[in-house]
């Protein structure tokens, strides 16, 4: 029987035969799966550090993730806009045969990728672009995929596949480390360098050894692991890996750098670790985190037919409810003024109503070349005391007005930033993630804004925003200008008029309080 599952069957000599259609199928529901289902071991630890968080901002960061991740499950839309780029791990018995030869692997995945992603019922969004050093055109159905094949003892053909988002892979670290110098010591170096644009808290895998491609490799493959840092604290570590994964992760932790980067007491949620023999000259560590739209899954085939994957129960996920704190604003975004948004500080939770414009890389390329050439925005397009969300949703199914509509990395747009306040009137930017030195003095010369929406919580941003309609350069897609109306849709203000930055001050606080509380706690 084809199952659902992380463990390793029993695998006898005898030949079995796969078929090529049930391969093909297996892909295809698997993605589906994941694109609405978290693993229930996320969520439980999600949930542990929920109820453990004490910085307000993080925990109404890792509610709204939360209370995401319980409507996507029942709704069945994706968790995240970002729908990813597809990375599976195939690993095929030596006693396997196919139906069919007329396809590779490599095929027969990306045609279960086609198939899921152009799924009327629930369309992903297509990320995929070819040419990626010149004109990055995207595939339109989310192909071609990363494969990594290998060929082991056994019968059965064994699939981890996920989803993974750019935000996150974006952050990606690698190192060629002396032998003698310390993995845990480069980890708690390196995780503050990486902002908050991997959406934590999340996971981090970490390949050692073997040569600087594999060390990637087992970095990725780790993160097909459940999470189960709390059960090996529980019962002690053993092996080198073992400790190693205990120490990074209460140095991360320690960071203080929380939920969305805002300050708080979980980075991390677990650290996965990999490694294999390496020359005695080398030492080369990748380190690759998942964010929170955490999503694989694990299954085998054994010949008689399509994986058979279970639902979770909707009991699984809490029973989670969002209150308005004491400096929660509700915001006419239609009539808000100068004066109005410079009483505004950082950390405030604003509820934003009213009329805002979209625009990401693409679309910020496209209004730099036609400021640049004296053209001029197009017609219909005025940013004069308005905002603009940094985001590409998801196409709308049956009634929806969009679909999941999540903020994209802000800081990509760093370089656009100066233009766009100098020169269209720009009140204010709404995205996800911290932004740079040079960006936060530019918003604080022009008097503007920069506010954070929560990554991870793309449907239930989505379910905020009451009309859409695209306004410019409908040939770049979901990179199009659209215009959004709200309706409460929660953000915070993480850069104030006066500069004043919460991605600096709210880790900054919160390191010293996790290390004061450490302090108070010694024997």
């Amino acid at each position: 029987m084809s199952t659902n599952t992380t463990s390793h069957s029993t695998m006898s000599s005898q030949t079995i035969v796969i078929k090529q259609a049930d391969f093909i199928e297996s892909i295809a529901d698997s993605l589906q799966y994941i694109s609405y289902y978290h693993p229930k071991d996320f969520v439980d630890a999600m949930n542990k550090a929920y109820e453990r968080e004490e910085s307000a901002a993080a925990k109404d960061a890792i509610a709204q993730i939360l209370i995401n991740s319980r409507m996507s499950a029942e709704g069945k839309r994706p968790l995240c806009q970002d729908t990813g780029i597809v990375t599976s791990f195939v690993k095929i018995g030596m006693s396997v045969q196919w139906d069919k030869t007329d396809m590779t692997v490599q095929e027969m995945v990306d045609e279960g990728v086609r198939r899921a992603y152009s799924n009327p019922d629930n369309p992903l969004r297509a990320s995929i672009v070819s040419d990626p050093a010149g004109a990055r055109k995207n595939t339109k159905d989310n192909t071609p995929s990363v494969v990594h094949i290998d060929m082991v003892a056994g019968n059965q053909v064994e699939v981890m596949i996920a989803a993974k988002g750019g935000g996150s892979e974006n952050k990606s670290k690698m190192a060629m480390l002396n032998p003698s110098d310390d993995i845990a010591a480069w980890v708690e170096k390196t995780l503050p360098t990486m902002g908050a644009g991997w959406c934590p808290p999340g996971m981090l895998g970490i390949g050692i050894g073997g040569t600087a491609e594999k060390a990637a490799v087992m970095a990725k493959e780790s993160l097909m692991d459940p999470v189960d840092i709390h059960e090996l604290m529980e019962r002690g570590a053993v092996t080198t890996e073992e400790k190693l994964r205990l120490d990074i992760f209460e140095r991360a932790n320690n960071l203080g750098i929380g939920a969305q980067g805002l300050g708080g007491l979980t980075t991390v949620l677990d650290v996965k670790i990999k490694s294999s023999p390496t020359h005695a000259a080398s030492k080369p560590v990748v380190m690759i985190p998942n964010c929170a739209a955490t999503r694989h899954v694990h299954f085998h085939l054994d010949g008689t037919g399509p994986v058979d994957l279970v639902p979770p129960s909707l009991s699984d996920w809490p029973e989670i409810t969002r209150e308005a704190g004491q400096n929660t604003h509700r915001v006419n975004l239609d009539t808000v003024t100068q004066a109005e948004i410079e009483t505004w500080n950082s950390g405030d939770t604003l509820l934003l109503n009213g009329k805002m414009l979209t625009g990401r890389d693409a679309a910020h390329k496209r209004i730099q070349l036609l400021l640049d050439s004296g053209e001029g925005l197009p017609e219909g397009v005025d940013f004069t005391g308005k905002f603009i969300y940094y985001v590409g949703p998801v196409d709308p199914v049956g009634d929806e007005v969009v679909g999941p509509a999540g903020p994209t990395t802000a800081t990509r747009m760093d370089k656009f930033t100066d233009m766009m306040l100098d020169q269209t009137g720009l009140m204010g930017m709404i995205g996800k993630s911290e932004r740079g030195p040079e960006t936060v003095a530019s918003i604080k010369k022009h008097k503007a804004v920069y506010l954070m929406a929560v990554g991870g919580a793309a449907y239930l941003v989505s379910k905020a925003i009451k009309k859409s309609r695209v306004v410019a350069f409908e040939d770049l897609g979901m990179e199009a200008i659209y215009e959004f109306d709200v309706q409460d849709m929660p953000v915070t203000v993480a850069v104030d008029t006066h500069g004043v930055n919460a991605h600096e001050t709210g880790p900054a606080i919160w390191k010293i309080n996790i290390a004061n509380a450490k302090q108070h706690n010694k024997p």
